[in-house]
């Protein structure tokens, strides 16, 4: 596994990830689209923050289950906890996923084009 570094626009939010990172996922909902991260998931144990939670802002919207991580000061966001499966996501066998979405445009030495690209229909969750 390789250990990224990775941080905010200002630096204010720094971390690193254990991953060794095959794909970049591509979300269509409302909030992704213009945000326009590419993300890939770790478990919660392959990210260490070298920036305590309390410096950065936390953004909660739809089923409130979701927790993006924003810098305070530039407001990127490096990092988020997905949301936990809708209703129908369950009941269609969708598990929970207990980690980590890193947004790779974060990381210092990935070369975003040469990944895969996954698409994620977000706009088609049912709440």
């Amino acid at each position: 596994m390789a250990i990224h570094h990775g941080s905010c626009h200002c630096g204010a939010v720094r971390f690193e990830v254990e991953a060794e990172i095959d794909h970049v996922r591509i979300c269509d909902c409302s909030v992704c689209r213009r945000r326009g991260a590419l993300t890939f998931r770790v478990p919660e144990t392959a990210l260490r923050l070298l920036t305590p939670p309390e410096n950065m802002t936390v953004y909660r919207w739809g089923t409130e289950t979701a927790e993006d991580y924003f810098c305070k000061t530039c407001g990127i966001l490096p990092f988020r906890k997905p949301s936990a499966p809708t209703a129908a996501e369950r009941a269609a066998g969708i598990k929970p996923f207990k980690g980590w979405a890193i947004n790779v445009r974060c990381l210092d030495t990935v070369d975003l084009e040469s990944l895969p690209r996954v698409k994620i229909a977000g706009s088609k969750l049912v709440l």
